[in-house]
């Protein structure tokens, strides 16, 4: 039998419902049901209301056997889009994964993976108890004072729209993999991602292309913050004063022209 097979046999199973039950829930004949459960894949809509109907994703259906994992310890999202697979501790309190340098290059294809979850180090915050964390590594000098090796614990968010203008965020993009940025939004389908070293140029990144969003919570700096770390924030502030006295030269020569 097939993994999609073994899932919905068990699933059935530890609800303690017959295949009638479920084949009136789908609306659709037992005999129909009785060949999901044997060599007959179902159709996309069927699998859709099958998705639904146990509130396990379509990918955890098709391609894992949810017999070696707790499903019920699986965030469910929206229509089941997403598998977020979390690890919880004997007393039931969510451990935070720590995404490691080494780790994180695996972690676009392995996001959604229970096991390469799983296999993660995990760490326990008693200050962070409420939703879904978990710790990115920082990498380059775009986000002082945040030093690379330190890491970004971030709470999981899952609209676009509880993103807030002006607040860091860590990022998960098909394309440039896991960044901590400022981020706004732009429009209804994209955020502009900003780094605090001016260095830096902004960009724009669609919805399209975002994977996953972390609002920050807090970080765990693995070096000492020292004096010359403050240089790129200094010439941030020395460049804004020049704009700021350009700004008013620039309204004296208005009101001596007038």
């Amino acid at each position: 039998m097939s993994i999609f097979s073994d899932n919905l046999r068990y699933l059935r199973v530890k609800s303690l419902l017959t295949q009638q039950k479920i084949a009136d829930a789908l609306s659709i004949p037992r005999e129909r049901y009785a060949k999901y459960e044997g060599t007959t894949d179902p159709p996309l809509d069927c699998l859709r209301k099958i998705s639904r109907h146990y509130h396990v994703s379509i990918d955890l259906l098709l391609s894992f056997d949810i017999r070696r994992v707790p499903y019920e310890d699986l965030i469910q999202l929206e229509d089941n889009r997403i598998l977020l697979p979390i690890t919880v501790d004997r007393e039931g309190e969510n451990k935070i994964e720590i995404i490691s340098e080494r780790a994180q290059a695996g972690y676009l294809t392995g996001y959604s993976d229970p096991e390469f979850i799983e296999a993660l180090q995990h760490i326990s915050l008693p200050f962070l108890r409420n939703g879904k964390y978990r710790a990115f590594p920082v990498t380059g000098d775009s986000m002082p004072p945040h030093k690379e090796g330190s890491f970004v614990v971030g709470e999981y968010i899952e609209r676009l729209g509880d993103v807030i203008d002006g607040k860091t965020y860590i990022l998960i993009t098909k394309t440039n993999g896991i960044v901590y940025k400022r981020l706004s939004k732009s429009g209804k389908n994209s955020v502009v991602a900003k780094s605090d070293n001016i260095v830096y140029e902004s960009y724009e990144v669609m919805a399209s292309e975002i994977v996953e969003i972390w609002r920050y919570a807090c970080s765990i700096a693995t070096k000492e913050f020292e004096q010359d770390d403050l240089g790129i924030l200094s010439v941030k502030d020395v460049l804004q004063g020049i704009r700021q006295d350009f700004s008013a030269l620039r309204t004296e020569f208005s009101k001596r022209k007038g």
